[in-house]
């Protein structure tokens, strides 16, 4: 391995809900990290150690789950493999530089997706890839709908595992009345969610 290898992750933007986390941290134990995780009303961090080195992950509370923020370097390659698959997973934003051999190649990442990709050698830069801009009225259509369906489906989803940690408290409390209403919410949003699969 090159023992220079560095990646850095900048503006990272990645939402996740509870259950999504609890299966990070299965993951990078199955993969053989040692961590530990700390939690307070606003923010969930996990922290990895690579060798000597702590990468300190902060999921930052929303309404709706976690978000993922903040910037990280990361110089363990298995380590930005699982960050890498994890941006694409998620469909998050993020600018991504990997220093190599005196050479940055700076990644622009929207939705999982590289949209951007530039090569820098001292001074000089190089634009290897761009996502083409010129896309008929159709295609901007058709991109505009499903990105924004997908989204919807997954503000709909993270609804739906709040709402069943609602009902699990009320069933732990005896709050018949409080699961009734669970229930019934439960059941507009799986029609919701039906209608948009469709």
């Amino acid at each position: 391995m090159n023992k220079s290898y560095e990646v850095e992750y900048c503006n990272l933007e990645l939402r996740f809900n509870r259950r999504h986390i609890q299966d990070l941290i299965k993951d990078l134990i199955q993969e053989g990290y040692s961590l530990y995780w700390s939690e307070n009303e606003s923010l969930f961090i996990v922290s990895v150690r690579t060798g000597r080195k702590l990468v300190k992950l902060r999921f930052n509370r929303t309404k709706n789950g976690y978000k993922m923020v903040g910037d990280y370097i990361i110089r363990d390659a298995k380590l930005a493999e699982w960050m890498e698959k994890l941006i694409e997973d998620t469909r998050g934003h993020a600018i991504v530089k990997r220093f190599k051999d005196r050479q940055i190649l700076v990644e622009s990442i929207l939705f999982g997706e590289v949209i951007r990709l530039v090569e820098i050698s001292g001074y000089q830069q190089r634009v290897l890839y761009q996502k083409g801009p010129f896309m008929t009225e159709q295609e901007i259509s058709k991109l505009y709908f499903s990105t924004e369906g997908e989204m919807r489906m997954l503000l709909l989803r993270l609804e739906v595992d709040d709402e069943l940690e609602r009902l699990h408290d009320a069933l732990q409390n005896g709050d018949t009345e409080k699961a009734d209403v669970c229930r019934q919410k439960l059941s507009d949003l799986s029609k919701q969610l039906l209608m948009l699969e469709w």
